[in-house]
């Protein structure tokens, strides 16, 4: 017997989740909600989310209400009397009256190690903040955000090697491993949910534009955490020489230390810039888009910018 599910994502986050529970027999995908499309690019070009694209390819029911409490949308989905509800990635709060139209349950796949970073942003959180590890849990979902009662967890690694770009691949496999290997026991009662504890709760809200902003004053490992946090959206960025400046990519040096100011030129050759942060360690730029180009290596970049000068401090205070 198949066990009826609706899925509800957005971004390629979901994608292979969602294509999991699509090859599996045990499951019935009867319909998939998701954002409406958006314009996106130059262009503005009307594009559906990835999850639509993955559901239309598999000839599933879509629904993309721009507003789901009280719509038509939510009426149909109630009235499909799905077992169990998932979300992945959504990007809308579920009505408390959808919630108890699943018959089993409905649950979410987070991309954090609950109750640490609930909210919308948990991956760029956890890389901007420097943790060593990060993680999927999956949860009953509740009128509060991201409160519900854990079902499982499982946990991964930062790399230094990582961006949130990377993490968000990784994430998504493990969150598909982790869901496909919690169901069975969601569906025959024998899951044993864990209360998340409230003293832990800490929150991960959408990046807000101000915090794209880099502060040259932390440590360097705190500037390159921001940087590859924010990478590869909204990407960070600063002032320099008075013109904004996107830091696309970079890495970190901290074998020797400056005795500069922050935001001091302290490496610059043809295939080089490095700035030093807070600490006397310095930020390698890699990848960086000064406002109105295109983004550019760094030694692209360097080639039209032959006035800087190593001891120039270049970025001040922000």
């Amino acid at each position: 017997m198949t066990t009826k599910i609706v899925f509800m994502g957005t971004p390629g986050f979901s994608v292979g989740i969602l294509q999991a529970l699509i090859d599996d027999p045990a499951y019935d995908v009867m319909a998939v909600l998701t954002q409406p499309d958006r314009p996106v690019g130059r262009k503005r070009v009307l594009t559906p989310s990835p999850v639509k694209a993955a559901a239309v390819a598999a000839n599933i029911k879509v629904l993309q209400p721009e507003k789901l409490s009280g719509s038509p949308e939510m009426a149909e989905i109630i009235a499909l009397a799905p077992e169990i509800m998932i979300t992945a990635a959504y990007g809308q709060f579920l009505p408390t009256k959808l919630l108890h139209a699943a018959k089993i349950g409905a649950i979410n796949v987070h991309a954090s190690l609950l109750p640490k970073y609930r909210g919308g942003a948990p991956i760029h959180y956890a890389v901007m903040n420097g943790d060593a590890e990060t993680g999927v849990s999956i949860m009953y979902m509740v009128k509060e955000m991201d409160a519900g009662d854990v079902l499982s967890v499982a946990k991964l690694p930062i790399l230094d090697t990582d961006n949130t770009g990377t993490l968000f691949d990784k994430l998504s496999i493990l969150g598909r491993d982790l869901l496909m290997a919690t169901l069975p026991s969601l569906i025959d009662g024998t899951n044993v949910a864990t209360p998340q504890d409230p003293n832990e709760v800490t929150f991960s809200p959408t990046i807000k534009p101000e915090e794209e902003v880099l502060d040259w004053s932390k440590s360097a490992r705190q500037v390159w955490n921001h940087i590859r946090g924010l990478y590869p959206m909204p990407i960070a960025h600063t002032t320099i020489n008075g013109i904004r400046t996107k830091i696309q990519q970079a890495h970190l040096v901290e074998d020797v230390t400056f005795k500069v100011l922050p935001g001091t030129v302290v490496k610059k050759d043809k295939h080089a810039l490095w700035i030093a942060a807070g600490d006397g360690h310095a930020v390698a730029i890699d990848e960086i888009q000064p406002a109105g180009k295109p983004k550019m290596a760094i030694t692209a970049y360097l080639n039209g910018h032959a006035q800087f000068v190593e001891g120039d401090q270049v970025i001040t205070h922000e």
